[in-house]
C-alpha cells in the first residue's frame, strides 16, 4: 500500500473525494492523530524546551535495562 498525500482546491473537493471512493481509496483525515492528545502535547512541550536552551531528561543508557 502506498501513502500519497494531495492537496485539492476546495471547491473541488467533492467532486475529488466522490472520484476517490468510487476507486475504492481509503481516504484518511490527517487531522485526526492515532497517538493521544496528552501525549502529543507533552512531546511538543519538551521539543519547545529543548529548542529554548533547556537540556532535556538524560538517561544512562548503560543501566537503562537494569
Amino acid at each position: 500500500m502506498t501513502t500519497l498525500t494531495i492537496q485539492i482546491p476546495d471547491n473541488d473537493t467533492e467532486l475529488i473525494t466522490t472520484l476517490l471512493k468510487k476507486l475504492n481509496v481509503k481516504i484518511v483525515d490527517p487531522e485526526k492523530s492515532p497517538y493521544d492528545s496528552e501525549f502529543v502535547a507533552e512531546i511538543k512541550r519538551g521539543e519547545k524546551a529543548y529548542k529554548s536552551g533547556k537540556k532535556g531528561l538524560r538517561v544512562d543508557v548503560e543501566n537503562l535495562w537494569k
